[in-house]
Order: C-alpha cells, then sequence, then structure tokens
C-alpha cells in the first residue's frame, strides 16, 4: 500500500511539472493586485511570459531582477508588433483600461482584461464593437466553484426572492460604484439575468456611501445592499436566495449551504408542529486545513478557473466564448448607468 502511494504521489507531481503552455504571453502591469493574485497562477500554471510592461521608471530594475528571462518592457507598441505574443493580460489603473483595451483589441491578440474594463456603457459598446478576438473579463467571481455548484443548483429550482450584502470600509482612492459594486452587480446579473431597478436609495455620508436597490430579474426580485460606509476589517460579501424547496446561502465564495424547508401542512408550517432539528446541507467549503492548490483562496475566489480558461482558449485560437467578454457584461453596463442616473438625481 505504502509504494502505490508513492507511485501515486510521484505521478501527480510529474503531471503538474510536464504541465505546460506553448503560447507566449505578455502583461502589462505590476501593481499589488496583479502580485498577489494573477502573477502566482501564472506561475503555477508554467505559462511562458514572454515580456512584462511596466510604464514605472523607478521599478524597472526591481522588475527586471525580479523576472529574469523576461523581456520587460515600457511600451504596449512593442508587445503588440510581436507576432509571436498569443494573448496580452492587462491590470493597470482602471483609468487606463479602456483606451488600452482598445488597443490590443485592434492588434486581435486575444485579451484578459481586468475590472472594470471601462467606466461608461457607451465605451463598454465600443469594445464591444471591436471585439474580434478572444476577450476574458475580470470577473473571477463568475469561475469561482461556489458559482458553479449554486448555477447547476438553481437551475432545478423555483426561485422567490434573493438579497445580496456588499459591505466594505470607505474607498476615497476611486468610483466605488464601477471598482467596487461592479462585483456584485455583475454577479446578480450574470446569476439571474438581466435586471430592472424597481427602487433605488442612495446614501452618502462621511464615512462612505451606500446603495439599496430593489432588482427585478425576470424569474426572481431581489434587495441588495452596497456599502462602503462599513469597514474593510470586517468586509462581507453575502447572498441568500430564497427558493420554493429551501434557502441557500454563500458566503464569500467561502462556504455554500442549502436548508431545505420542512413545508406546510393545511397551510400550517410543519417546523411550529412537529420541532424537527433543521438540517444544513454544505455544498461548497474551502478546506482551511489541507493547503493545496483547491483550497487556497486564489482558487475558490476564481482568479485560477479564470486565468487557465483564458490562456487555454487563447492557444486554441477561438474568437468567442459565451459568458467572457464584453457581450456578457451588457445587461450589467446598462444596470450600472441606470444607477449612476438615479444617483445624480
Amino acid at each position: 500500500m505504502k509504494r502505490i502511494i508513492e507511485q501515486y504521489k510521484r505521478l501527480r507531481n510529474l503531471h503538474q511539472l510536464k504541465h505546460t503552455y506553448d503560447g507566449k504571453f505578455a502583461f502589462v502591469g505590476i501593481g499589488n493586485h496583479s502580485t498577489n493574485n494573477l502573477y502566482p497562477v501564472l506561475d503555477y500554471l508554467h505559462v511562458h511570459l514572454k515580456y512584462i510592461c511596466c510604464k514605472s521608471e523607478s521599478k524597472l530594475p526591481l522588475v527586471k531582477e525580479t523576472w529574469r528571462g523576461v523581456q520587460i518592457t515600457t511600451s504596449l507598441d512593442e508587445i503588440l508588433a510581436d507576432e509571436e505574443v498569443t494573448g496580452v493580460f492587462i491590470s493597470i489603473n482602471p483609468s487606463a483600461h479602456f483606451s488600452n483595451a482598445k488597443k490590443v483589441l485592434k492588434s486581435r491578440k486575444a485579451l484578459f482584461i481586468e475590472k472594470p474594463p471601462c467606466s461608461f456603457l457607451t465605451e463598454l459598446q465600443q469594445l464591444m464593437d471591436l471585439e474580434q478576438s478572444f476577450v476574458v473579463t475580470g470577473m473571477q467571481k463568475r469561475y469561482a466553484p461556489a458559482t458553479k455548484i449554486l448555477i447547476k443548483r438553481l437551475k432545478k429550482e423555483t426561485l422567490l426572492t434573493y438579497n445580496m450584502r456588499y459591505l466594505t470600509g470607505g474607498y476615497p482612492e476611486g468610483n466605488p460604484l464601477i471598482d467596487l459594486f461592479i462585483h456584485p452587480l455583475d454577479y446578480v446579473c450574470y446569476i439571474f439575468g438581466k435586471a430592472e431597478i424597481r427602487s433605488c436609495e442612495y446614501i452618502h455620508s462621511k464615512n462612505g456611501e451606500s446603495l439599496l436597490l430593489t432588482l427585478k430579474h425576470e424569474s426572481v426580485t431581489g434587495i441588495l445592499e452596497l456599502s462602503t460606509a462599513y469597514s474593510w476589517q470586517n468586509a462581507n460579501e453575502t447572498l441568500t436566495v430564497n427558493t420554493e424547496r429551501g434557502i441557500y446561502e454563500l458566503n464569500q465564495m467561502e462556504t455554500l449551504t442549502f436548508i431545505p424547508k420542512q413545508g406546510q401542512a393545511f397551510g400550517i408550517p410543519l417546523e411550529k408542529v412537529m420541532r424537527k432539528r433543521a438540517l444544513t446541507e454544505t455544498l461548497f467549503s474551502r478546506n482551511n486545513f489541507v493547503p493545496t492548490n483547491v483550497n487556497n483562496q486564489i482558487y475558490t475566489q476564481g482568479y485560477f478557473d479564470e486565468i487557465k480558461f483564458f490562456v487555454e482558449v487563447a492557444q486554441r485560437g477561438s474568437l468567442f466564448a459565451p459568458n467572457s467578454g464584453f457581450h456578457s457584461m451588457y445587461n450589467t453596463y446598462i444596470l450600472i448607468d441606470e444607477i449612476n442616473k438615479c444617483i445624480k438625481k
């Protein structure tokens, strides 16, 4: 038995070491988000980075020392002129995403663009018109394992209502709506489809900004609280979906549970009569004890599968994949546009 276990571990290790990609890629950006969440995945997958583009002259010596063997440049045009480059990752200041995304699209190279890809619906429409190559937008929660399980389960359910809370601390360095709230807004559009605003209240305080929304989708109505007036130390993102059969609880992409309802008899809730113990079914939970790839937050938050998907499809030369490009964000930006109108009233 010991020999079988050792052989299995050896084969598993060899499989990971041999797993490489033939395509050559470039990365534009060297900020904290990229170095903490994106570059580690590229390294784990053995993705061949031919270029790193760094606009900061002061960072160049450190970047060259850290990524030896990679060509370091300050010019995106140099990267786009290289026919060997299969795809380009862009993760820089959000205000520069739109203009750089247009450049990559015109070169017809595959594009991975971090969120937000642009600031306005009109800009998204321009990107959609240029979308003639494979694109992945940086909405990584779409690729989270808990998301995949939730979508599969909800297809079999009769939806009633949902509520979502996305609560952080103050965000003075940017626009919370497009930089932060885009995540929960995109998530509910991705899960439930196009949304119409039934009510919208905007609250501005010295500590931050809050949005209270009621959204109507084709098959469900939901309530959202999106706020930067809470705390970063205790930041929270939760989704509760109420269905005919039971209640789904998703907590920060880390856990997904289902609590079945006990039903009624002659209009009387059985749980009031028969005091049965409520059973909670755990559909997904990150194992914090075993430090493997699938138990890493980079994996459970969706970054790993998102980048792996982009690299593999870009290598095949595919032009389009559902739920990945600018077209897949159209409903999200329509919603953001309507919220902007509400805020300005």
